[in-house]
């Protein structure tokens, strides 16, 4: 697949956001080696993420130039219980990513599930990309199925579309209803449009239900479906451009977007299977799309 420099597209940009458009890391993470020294500018080493660079300048990370950007890729994976999303734990726990197929190369999250949440969790090579399908002005849904204990009482659940306050932290609107109940285990339906650390485990603690099963089911126009634990499926370049047209992102429209670009024009083309063997890799077809419950274009009226 044809690949570019990260800075030819655009006269200037800010160097988390060169970084994560590497597919090196977020933005975030970008920031944080930067203030730990291992980012230099033309042969000086930064101390601060407030700079702007070009095609002009030389970047290094320790010490190795930026990566051509190589055509932005998105893939579902179907996260199970017992694994932390980060690339290390210092506790030594298994990670999300020591589990994926090394044919991907290196890839991170949207978003996060904590340890013992599974489900869908979104995966891509470009950080900028991930950035933006984090934020909620998306407008993306991520959806959950929730096993918990206690008594559930359908008004104050109903009352979350107001949003609520726990511990000093106000979290916006939620969706809660029950889907089935027994004496000792309730299953419910929540939907929210972002996701703080812990929240709707953190929340419905609040209300004295103890959370013991999470599991995302979408996120967005993506759905879980019947992936099975520990299954990746990458989704078709044209599926993910479709879905951000439709969501009014202008990352889908090009570089004279004013919104601003991931890859420029083109730079999510139909995709082939990677090379060499890799395990739990398939493709997606427009059969697959409808089946495993990933978006289906309505036709139009």
């Amino acid at each position: 697949m044809p690949r570019r420099d990260v800075m030819t597209d655009n006269p200037g940009e800010r160097i988390a956001k060169v970084m994560a458009r590497a597919g090196l890391c977020s933005r975030r993470d970008a920031e944080r080696w930067i203030a730990d020294g291992r980012v230099s500018v033309d042969g000086t080493v930064l101390t601060s993420a407030a700079l702007t660079v070009s095609a002009a300048n030389t970047v290094l990370v320790d010490g190795n130039p930026l990566p051509a950007a190589a055509e932005t890729r998105l893939w579902r994976y179907h996260k199970p219980p017992g694994l932390v999303t980060s690339h290390s734990d210092p506790q030594g726990r298994p990670t999300v990513f020591e589990r994926l197929p090394k044919g991907m190369g290196r890839v991170i999250s949207v978003g996060r599930l904590d340890l013992n949440s599974e489900g869908l969790l979104l995966m891509t090579n470009d950080g900028e990309l991930a950035r933006r399908l984090e934020l909620p002005s998306t407008g993306w849904q991520r959806r959950y199925r929730v096993r918990v204990y206690g008594e559930v009482k359908e008004d104050r659940l109903a009352a979350l579309t107001r949003g609520i306050t726990v511990e000093g932290v106000r979290y916006g609107p939620i969706e809660a209803s029950l889907e089935t109940g027994t004496a000792k285990n309730s299953w419910l339906n929540v939907s929210l449009s972002e996701g703080k650390n812990r929240e709707i485990r953190k929340v419905l603690e609040h209300l004295k239900l103890n959370v013991n099963r999470l599991i995302r089911i979408s996120y967005g126009p993506f759905h879980l479906g019947k992936m099975g634990r520990g299954e990746v499926d990458e989704i078709a370049g044209k599926v993910l451009r479709d879905q951000l047209v439709e969501a009014g992102d202008g990352a889908a429209e090009g570089p004279a977007s004013p919104k601003g670009n991931f890859r420029g024009k083109g730079w999510a083309k139909s995709k082939k299977k990677p090379a060499g063997n890799t395990p739990g890799w398939k493709p997606t077809s427009k059969k697959s799309i409808a089946k495993d419950g990933k978006p289906n274009r309505k036709p139009r009226p």
